[in-house]
């Protein structure tokens, strides 16, 4: 049975309902969510639909849920945030309730799953050892080795940054399912169906009734990500800057 690997939803509504709408189309009765239903316009109905799939869904935390949660438990977070990204997880705090929090913070950071034709499979939002550690499809291999130490599976998928790849290093298969509701490259949703191969997928949705609902939603950054939607930035402009922001990360740590 295959399994829907859908990441980064960031709060974009209308794709989340033309992917499911997808996923039951495929016959994919598995789901898992990998992470960063936050950050977005409509995280709290985003969260409401998802969490309706019931035990069809499995869930790993991403760093802007795990944010959120700090959001609701303190009114701020330790992680480096710009002024506007903070003012806007303090607005998606005020939405949730008290289960929706509860929910988020229990998430683990990685999740194993059996998938047919597959094997075992690990997933995780950033990297299998950080929900906020940058894998693009131009790491290099010296990098991402080192990013999977220790990783028994032969097949890890992630998310984080995106756009989506498929690459195969040191023996170990690495997807990046791209992202639901804030893509880069060409405009639309990405998400992943596994069993018994990988298929990255793409869905179309109405992007101009995304971006008028974005604009009336009341989110401190509406305007910006219904900017987002209408024109996303190209896949190689967004892998360069992951890429560039993941050597100066560590950079930053060796000095």
């Amino acid at each position: 049975m295959p399994l829907a690997a859908l990441y980064d939803v960031h709060g974009n509504l209308p794709a989340l309902e033309a992917v499911l709408d997808e996923v039951e189309r495929v016959g994919a009765r598995q789901v898992l969510i990998g992470g960063d239903v936050a950050y977005g316009p409509f995280v709290r109905e985003t969260l409401d639909l998802l969490l309706a799939l019931g035990d069809r869904a499995g869930w790993v935390r991403g760093n802007a849920d795990r944010e959120l949660v700090e959001f609701f438990d303190t009114g701020t977070t330790g992680a480096s945030l710009p002024d506007d990204q903070r003012r806007a997880l303090a607005w998606e705090a005020q939405r949730l309730d008290r289960s929706h929090r509860d929910f988020l913070a229990a998430l683990p950071h990685r999740r194993r799953v059996e998938v047919e034709g597959l094997g075992p499979v690990l997933f995780c939002h950033g990297s299998p050892r950080s929900d906020e550690e940058i894998i693009t499809r131009l790491t290099s291999e010296e990098r991402l080795a080192r990013l999977l130490a220790g990783v028994e599976e032969r097949v890890v998928v992630c998310g984080h940054t995106h756009v989506p790849f498929d690459r195969v290093v040191g023996g170990v298969r690495v997807v990046n399912a791209g992202s639901v509701g804030m893509g880069y490259g060409p405009p639309g949703a990405s998400w992943a169906l596994l069993g018994p191969g990988v298929e990255v997928r793409h869905t179309g949705y109405d992007r101009e009734r995304a971006a008028a609902l974005f604009r009336r939603s009341g989110h401190p950054l509406g305007d910006t990500f219904a900017e987002n939607v209408e024109r996303p930035a190209s896949a190689e402009e967004a892998s360069t800057f992951f890429e560039e922001l993941a050597l100066r990360r560590e950079r930053a740590d060796v000095l």
